[in-house]
């Protein structure tokens, strides 16, 4: 016997140690109380020969309960906890081939493996947090590189993972096939990777919101007319040209018909035509009539009285040009077209949809159409040349097949572009595999899972949820489960996540935390955490993590092993940079 029991509290124990002969250090240690019933608690403190214990559950025959169900006795027999009961506490001790996975071992019972339930795990989404340096990026290294090394691989995993540093080409290159490992990259430059590229006629109203970075509502519906031009604008045949005019001439009666000077309506018709305008329908078309012919331009022509004496006849003239107009549809991405055509489509769109009478609904969407024009002039157009048609469904195949083979990790380095480019980026993929993931049928058959190194990037509080109605991480992390997408989120700075996506993870691997603001907030955030586990964090060594959660019948202190090969996440060597 042990001791004895000489305090009971709520979900903790405070015993005095009669044993002599044990002189040992118990703490992180687990004692088992046996009497009606066996139950198992967590040494957390010591001191004069007694020791605080935190209750953890309670064993019955071949099976662990978490949870405080029943309370010991004072009379209650108290012993240090076997192996075996260790194995029915913390998970089998050996590996079995499609049901777990090594994770890490425990330090304080001899290196005893702790193996995860692969159900558990994966089936959820989770998070790693921890300062940098502390291992996040090794411990994903080392649980894929268990995963994918076992002798039962899981040929039809998708593992998604968004590179932020591109860390994990080294870490996750070393299997052999079966196992795939495609990299996709956003340095141009690279000759061995694929470079990312998205066919811009596969995005939606949403995307192109969330890449030119809209915040108001008025904008939503200038996108919106933009995608059902450009549709129409793409095919190049003569109903576009009919459209356009249609859509100068109803925005040039407008200007007409607004009852201004003189003066401004002619400067208002000139900036139009400068700026939209076809073979048939600008300044220099010619209006023909009896006797003589002028230009359009001439037309407006301001006589001695102030007055534009030919606007009867330019009236009648434009409104030639107008019709009953195409049916407008949003885009299926069953058509291709190019990011120019979508700029086209963003002219006539605003002049579409009568922004040219109002100065500060001009100022909320213009800015869009300068946004779009900004990038199709700089080096980030490249990620939206597509070179050949393909549809939503196949697009989403060729994501996870390298060289005609089913790739099961794919890999995005996104180092090469800017943070804001990058959001984007993460987030009109993750919404790609999410839309796809709804329709897979039976549901959940084909899994997804979206790793984001450096998430506190990526998953913040943005204006989606306002602008969109959602944030694509949140909803991911609310629905995905059911269709099988599952987030894994990996920050140095949880506080900056949004607070719906952590909260619905269900599981936890954290190493050392320094930042009290971090501290805090993973104490007030993540349920289920005590406080023994929050004073831990800050005295944890690197590669050690605390894990709890749903795969976890109890939290574990794990220490996990060094990945071999390690991701490319090391801090720089600065005496071999120097000497």
């Amino acid at each position: 016997m042990l001791g004895k029991i000489i305090g009971i509290k709520e979900d903790k124990l405070d015993i005095e140690i009669t044993n002599t002969e044990l002189t040992d250090n118990l703490v992180n240690l687990h004692l088992v109380f046996e009497g009606e019933y066996k139950i198992v608690g967590e040494v957390v403190s010591m001191t004069n020969g007694k020791a605080e214990i935190n209750l953890l559950g309670e064993i019955e025959e071949r099976s662990f309960t978490p949870g405080v169900v029943h309370k010991p006795n004072f009379d209650y027999n108290i012993r240090l906890i076997t192996e075996d009961e260790l194995e029915i506490m913390i998970g089998k001790k050996d590996i079995i081939l499609g049901e777990n996975s090594n994770l890490g071992f425990m330090l304080y019972y001899n290196n005893y493996p702790v193996n995860i339930n692969l159900n558990g795990f994966f089936s959820n989404h989770f998070s790693i947090f921890g300062n940098t340096g502390s291992g996040k990026s090794s411990s994903v290294s080392r649980l894929l590189q268990n995963i994918f090394n076992l002798p039962q691989i899981p040929l039809t995993s998708n593992i998604f993972i968004f590179d932020t540093y591109g860390e994990y080409k080294r870490a996750l290159t070393q299997f052999k096939e079966p196992v795939l490992f495609k990299a996709y990259t956003t340095n141009v430059k690279d000759l061995e990777d694929e470079v990312i590229k998205i066919p811009i006629w596969l995005l939606g109203v949403d995307d192109i919101a969330i890449l030119l970075n809209a915040t108001e509502a008025t904008q939503l519906s200038i996108i919106e007319k933009a995608l059902k031009l450009v549709s129409i604008f793409a095919k190049k045949d003569d109903s576009i040209i009919k459209h356009k005019n249609d859509i100068i001439a109803r925005a040039l009666v407008d200007i007409l018909s607004s009852g201004k000077a003189p003066s401004q309506i002619r400067d208002q018709v000139f900036a139009v035509l400068t700026t939209y305008n076809t073979k048939e329908l600008n300044l220099e078309t010619k209006v023909v009539q009896p006797g003589y012919t002028r230009t359009l331009r001439q037309c407006f022509n301001i006589d001695n009285s102030g007055k534009i004496s030919e606007m009867q006849l330019v009236t009648e003239f434009i409104q030639k040009f107008t019709s009953d107009g195409l049916e407008l549809r949003l885009p299926d991405g069953s058509y291709p077209y190019q990011i120019e055509d979508l700029e086209d489509a963003f002219d006539f769109a605003l002049i579409s949809e009568g922004i040219l009478k109002s100065d500060r609904v001009f100022d909320y969407t213009n800015i869009l159409r300068v946004r779009l024009h900004s990038l199709i002039n700089s080096d980030y157009k490249i990620y939206f040349e597509y070179p050949e048609y393909i549809n939503r469904e196949n697009f989403i195949k060729q994501l996870i097949t390298r060289n005609g083979k089913k790739a099961q990790i794919i890999n995005f380095n996104i180092n090469y572009v800017d943070d804001r480019f990058g959001k984007s980026l993460t987030k009109i993929f993750s919404k790609m595999l999410f839309d796809y993931s709804t329709k897979v049928r039976p549901r959940g058959a084909f899994p997804f899972h979206i790793i984001l190194e450096e998430a506190h990037r990526y998953v913040q509080n943005d204006n989606d949820i306002k602008l969109l109605g959602y944030n694509i991480f949140d909803r991911i992390t609310k629905e995905g489960r059911k269709y099988g997408i599952i987030l894994g989120l990996i920050s140095q700075r949880p506080s900056e996540l949004s607070e719906t996506a952590i909260s619905q993870c269900s599981n936890f691997l954290i190493f050392r935390m320094m930042h009290p603001k971090d501290i805090k907030y993973i104490e007030e955030m993540i349920p289920n955490i005590t406080k023994e586990i929050v004073n831990k964090l800050r005295i944890l060594s690197p590669g050690i993590c605390i894990a709890f959660g749903a795969a976890f019948n109890i939290p574990v202190m794990i220490a996990i092993q060094i990945p071999d090969p390690l991701p490319e996440s090391e801090n720089t060597n600065i005496t071999n940079s120097w000497y």
